[in-house]
């Protein structure tokens, strides 16, 4: 099962902004004028290094377990189901072209579903998703 979540720190300024630093990625902070920003430009912020990770085919870290005055940041939901895809691929080591041949469909197709910058309907993915033995679930909880 892969959760796409990550721990980061929140901590107050100086000026009262919030900043946040993501445990597993040093080079990745934002920040924000409140909590509710601070998240929002946190999810971006992890979003958008995620993404770049995805077009160029690198490796994308597991998270690590969240611990005590860290909360945990989501990936967009636009871009979950592209990553976990890309991580089923690299770990079945199945390329574009054997995916799209178990899927009947061209191999460009793939390459879209892949793309972070493609919009691809969410039941594309999850029929890739299955082709590789694996189920798409969304889940909603309470808010913390």
């Amino acid at each position: 099962m892969s959760a796409f979540t990550y721990p980061a720190r929140f901590t107050a300024g100086s000026d009262g902004r919030i900043l946040v630093e993501f445990v597993d990625l040093p080079h990745v902070a934002t920040d924000g004028k409140d909590n509710r920003e601070a998240m929002e430009e946190a999810m971006d912020a992890r979003g958008s290094d995620l993404s770049i990770r995805l077009s160029r085919r690198e490796e994308i870290p597991a998270p690590s377990a969240v611990k005590r005055r860290q909360r945990l940041v989501l990936v967009p939901l636009w871009l979950a189901p592209k990553l976990a895809l890309y991580l089923a691929t690299r770990d079945q080591q199945v390329n574009n072209s054997e995916l799209a041949r178990r899927l009947r469909v061209h191999e460009r197709v793939i390459r879209r579903m892949l793309d972070p910058a493609h919009a691809s309907k969410a039941e594309k993915i999850q029929a890739a998703l299955a082709a590789l033995g694996k189920q798409m679930i969304v889940e909603v909880r309470d808010a913390a």
